[in-house]
């Protein structure tokens, strides 16, 4: 990857087959709990999540990276807070800062759209992700022993947030 800094805007519909790549390259049992997706391939956006839950990194023509922020739930007392459901980077671009600019952008949206909390739920065993959430502020706040059953192995979930008040 180059020096250059990837330009951040939101998903549009056309950026959904890459998208759609992007997430099927990045698969690992580092992050995903679902299995690796098979063709015929789900579509990328759904109902619940389209392009503007996206945040995308783009460098010169590429999509090299994509955030997906939403609410935690439907209910009303739970609409000053936005959730991290996704972060993935491209690996030829990873280690550059695109994921930590993916946040920021996220992070910001957040406070845009009026949140007061930013959560996220992360496997404990991405002791990468878990430093870059915790370098931009997040902090755990619980912990679930042994959630999932992953390559054999029983790995906690995390859930980490932090405050967007100034």
């Amino acid at each position: 990857m180059s020096a250059l800094t990837p330009h951040i805007r939101f998903a549009t519909a056309g950026d959904e087959d890459a998208l759609g790549r992007l997430d099927r390259a990045t698969w690992s049992t580092l992050h995903a709990v679902q299995p690796r997706d098979q063709p015929p391939y789900q579509p990328f956006f759904t109902e619940r999540c389209g392009p503007r839950d996206h945040l995308v990194a783009v460098l010169g023509d590429r999509l090299v990276g994509y955030v997906r922020l939403g609410r935690p739930t439907p209910l009303v007392a739970n609409a000053h807070v936005r959730q991290i459901q996704g972060l993935a980077v491209d690996e030829t671009a990873r280690g550059h800062g695109v994921g930590r600019l993916l946040l920021r952008a996220a992070v910001d949206e957040a406070r845009g759209q009026g949140a007061r909390r930013i959560t996220l739920r992360v496997l404990g065993h991405n002791a990468p992700a878990r430093k870059l959430y915790e370098a931009e502020g997040f902090v755990v706040e619980g912990v679930l022993p042994g959630e999932f059953l992953l390559a054999g192995e029983y790995v906690d979930d995390v859930l980490m947030g932090r405050s967007l008040l100034p």
